[in-house]
C-alpha cells in the first residue's frame, strides 16, 4: 500500500526545463571542445608527423572514439536509470563527462611523454562519450516525463537546445583566447583553458540536478511495480525493431551535424583559404539558425506529429546535399555562409523533435536504456566517421560527393521513419 502522508516534492517546471538543459550544456561543451581541438589542436601536439593531412586523421579518429563509448554508457547509465532512477543516473554521468574532460585539458603532449600522451588523450575521450551516453536520454526524460498533455515535444526541445549553446560556448571560447593569445601561447597553454573551465559548469550542473526530484513516470512505474531486471535484455527482445529502426531513423541528424561543424572548420581551414578565427565567426552565427530550427520544429511536431515532421525535413536534408559543389566549390565567403546557415537550420528542424520522438518509441520501464541506446547508436553510424569520410571523398572524388553521402543518410533516415511501427506509450 502506498503511504501518501508525506506528498512527494513535484519539480517545478523551471527545475525541470533548466535541469534538463544545463547538464546537455555542460555535456555538449565539453564535447565540442574536443572536437576543436581535435582539428586545431591535437593534429600538432599529440599526433606530430611529416604530414599535416595524416595528422588531421589521426586525430579525428580520436574523434570517433567517444562514438563507440557512448552506446556502452547508454547501457551501463541506462540500466541504473530505469532500475534506482533519473536522478542519480544524471548526476554520475555529468560526473563522469566532467573528469574526463578535465584530465584531458591536464595532458602532457606527445613532446613530453611521446606514445603515450595520444593513448591518454583517447582514454579520456573514450571517458567524455561514456558520460554523454548517459547524459542525454536522462535529459530527455527528465523534461518529457513532466511534460503535460500535448507539450511533450515542446519540453523535450528543451534538453536539445544544450547541443547548440554548447557549440557557442565551446566556439565563442576557442574564438576569444585565438583573439587574446598569439598562436604560441595558444597552442602552449591556452588550448587546455576549455577544458578545466568546464570543471566550473560541472559544479553548477551537479548543484542544480540534486536539486530535482524523480520524474512521475518513474516514481508510477515503480509503485505499480512495472520494472524489468535487466532493461537491455527485455529492449533486445520485445522492442528490436524500435532499436534498430530508431537507430537509423536518426542517422541523417548525425551526419548533417558533423559535416556543417567539425568537416567544414577541418576543410574550410585547409582547402577554401579561412582563417581559424574567421570561420569560427561564421559558423557561430550559423548556430543561430540550429537555435531558431529546435524550437519551430518542436511546436510543429506537437501539433502535425513528430514522424511527419522528421520525414519532411529528411526530404529537405536529402535536397540540401546536391547544392554541396554550388556553394563550397564558389569561392564566395557570402555563399558558403549561407551554406553553412541553412545546413544548421536544417539540423535544428531534424534535432528538435528527434529526442521525443525516440524516447516515445520505449515503455518507461526501459526508457532511458532505449532510448539511449538508440541515439547513439545513431551516433556511431551517423557521426563517429563522418569527418573522416567526408574529408577522404572531397580529396578523392570532389566535394560534390561529400553531398551525395548526406543525401543517402537522408533516403535511410527517410524510410527508416516509414518502416518504424510507433506506438503510444503511457507516461
Amino acid at each position: 500500500m502506498i503511504d501518501n502522508s508525506h506528498p512527494r516534492k513535484v519539480n517545478s517546471l523551471r527545475h525541470v526545463l533548466f535541469g534538463s538543459l544545463i547538464g546537455t550544456t555542460i555535456e555538449f561543451f565539453d564535447f565540442y571542445i574536443y572536437a576543436n581541438a581535435a582539428v586545431l589542436v591535437f593534429p600538432q601536439l599529440f599526433f606530430p608527423g611529416s604530414d599535416p593531412t595524416t595528422s588531421v586523421i589521426e586525430s579525428l579518429a580520436t574523434f570517433s572514439i567517444a562514438f563507440f563509448a557512448r552506446p556502452i554508457g547508454s547501457a551501463i547509465f541506462g540500466h541504473f536509470g530505469d532500475k534506482i532512477g533519473r536522478k542519480a543516473t544524471l548526476v554520475a554521468a555529468l560526473l563522469t563527462m566532467g573528469i574526463s574532460t578535465v584530465c584531458i585539458g591536464l595532458l602532457p603532449t606527445y613532446q613530453s611523454i611521446g606514445i603515450v600522451a595520444p593513448l591518454l588523450l583517447m582514454l579520456c575521450r573514450f571517458g567524455q562519450g561514456l558520460g554523454l551516453g548517459g547524459e542525454w536520454g536522462g535529459a530527455v526524460l527528465l523534461a518529457i516525463e513532466n511534460a503535460p498533455p500535448g507539450k511533450r515535444a515542446w519540453y523535450g526541445m528543451f534538453p536539445q537546445l544544450g547541443a547548440p549553446i554548447g557549440l557557442l560556448l565551446s566556439g565563442g571560447t576557442f574564438l576569444l583566447l585565438s583573439d587574446i593569445l598569439t598562436n604560441e601561447q595558444f597552442f602552449d597553454y591556452g588550448w587546455r583553458i576549455p577544458f578545466i573551465a568546464s570543471s566550473l559548469l560541472v559544479g553548477v550542473g551537479f548543484y542544480i540536478r540534486l536539486k530535482i526530484t524523480e520524474t512521475p513516470s518513474f516514481v508510477n512505474a515503480k509503485e505499480t511495480k512495472k520494472e524489468v531486471k535487466v532493461p537491455l535484455f527485455s529492449i533486445l527482445k520485445s522492442y528490436k525493431w524500435e532499436l534498430i529502426f530508431g537507430t537509423f531513423a536518426a542517422v541523417a541528424t548525425f551526419v548533417t551535424f558533423y559535416l556543417m561543424t567539425v568537416f567544414s572548420l577541418s576543410w574550410a581551414t585547409t582547402h577554401l583559404g579561412f582563417s581559424r578565427r574567421d570561420f569560427l565567426i561564421i559558423e557561430l552565427f550559423a548556430i543561430l539558425f540550429f537555435v531558431i530550427g529546435i524550437p519551430l520544429s518542436a511546436v510543429l511536431a506537437d501539433r502535425f506529429g513528430r514522424r511527419l515532421i522528421l520525414l519532411l525535413v529528411s526530404v529537405a536534408i536529402g535536397l540540401f546535399g546536391l547544392s554541396f559543389s554550388y556553394f563550397l566549390d564558389s569561392g564566395s565567403t557570402f555563399l558558403i555562409t549561407f551554406f553553412i546557415c541553412l545546413g544548421m537550420g536544417l539540423m535544428g528542424l531534424t534535432y528538435g523533435p528527434l529526442g521525443t520522438f525516440l524516447s516515445e518509441l520505449f515503455p518507461t520501464e526501459v526508457r532511458y536504456s532505449g532510448a539511449s541506446l538508440t541515439f547513439n547508436l545513431a551516433g556511431i553510424l551517423g557521426a563517429s566517421f563522418a569527418p573522416l569520410i567526408a574529408i577522404w571523398l572531397a580529396t578523392s572524388y570532389g566535394i560534390g560527393y561529400v553531398g551525395y553521402y548526406l543525401s543517402a543518410a537522408a533516403v535511410i533516415t527517410f524510410v527508416a521513419l516509414l518502416a518504424i511501427r510507433k506506438s503510444e506509450h503511457k507516461f
